[in-house]
């Protein structure tokens, strides 16, 4: 896939799918803007890209701060002139709880970031986009967003959310020649996958039980949704939009 002089924005990328999604997107020649809050870690992402002969940006962002939303992308445009494609992958994962044990300042948290995040970074990404006549924006969504689970309630709702926000956005875009999907990632090997298991009472066989349930009998890797992300991205999906596309092991098949 070429993405030769492509400007990249991707949220949420200073680690695991994020950064994997920002690095793939360097190794096919994209111009990649590295995002999120961690200012150590995306420095490193920034170097490694840029060590390898890419053409890379951080920018240091919180998403459910408007004002962050709005430097991120003004700080893409001064630097390169050009948004072509945004990544919207930034998230946090929340607690393990029964509805109604559930704290409201955490679930105020989970959908600031993984809800109102998305909504802030397409309100901002849309209209540069649109400058270049055609464009695609994926925001990151999860199996949880297809369906429910027990003790996940604002993880579950706020990805649940951003599968309609990507309907509503490719219906009222694609005459601009603007293509916007979810991606729903499920049981991937991530740091935050890592830290969903310390919630748990008993970590090993909360996992056991996840295994069970996928049809490939493992779980997914970041360089296997990288390369389905940059698939959707690219000229290759060009018909693809206003569509959630499951990438999970089949765990929502059942």
């Amino acid at each position: 896939m070429n993405f030769k002089d492509k400007v990249v924005i991707i949220t949420g990328s200073t680690s695991g799918i994020g950064k994997a999604i920002a690095i793939k997107f360097a190794e096919n020649g994209a111009i990649t803007v590295v995002s999120g809050r961690r200012e150590v870690e995306g420095k490193k992402v920034e170097s490694e890209i840029l060590s390898k002969g890419g053409k890379c940006l951080f920018v240091p962002a919180d998403i459910s701060k408007e004002e962050d939303v709005k430097n991120l992308v003004s700080q893409t445009i001064n630097k390169f002139g050009k948004l072509n494609i945004a990544v919207n992958s930034a998230g946090v994962s929340g607690e393990l709880l029964p509805v109604a044990d559930y704290p409201v300042s955490i679930w105020n948290q989970v959908i600031a970031i993984n809800l109102t995040g998305v909504f802030l970074s397409m309100k901002y990404e849309l209209p540069e986009i649109m400058k270049q006549g055609s464009g695609v924006v994926l925001n990151v969504s999860s199996a949880l967003g297809l369906r429910g689970k027990e003790l996940v309630s604002a993880y579950s709702s706020s990805k649940h959310g951003v599968i309609g926000l990507t309907k509503c956005a490719a219906l009222e875009y694609g005459k601009y020649g603007i293509r916007v999907n979810a991606a729903c990632f499920g049981g991937i090997e991530t740091e935050m996958d890592q830290e969903f298991y310390k919630k748990s009472e008993n970590p090993e066989q909360l996992k056991k039980e996840r295994l069970k349930s996928y049809a490939l009998g493992r779980m997914g890797n970041v360089d296997e949704v990288a390369n389905t992300s940059l698939w959707l991205c690219s000229d290759e999906a060009s018909f693809i939009t206003g569509a959630a596309i499951p990438v999970d092991g089949g765990k929502t098949s059942k």
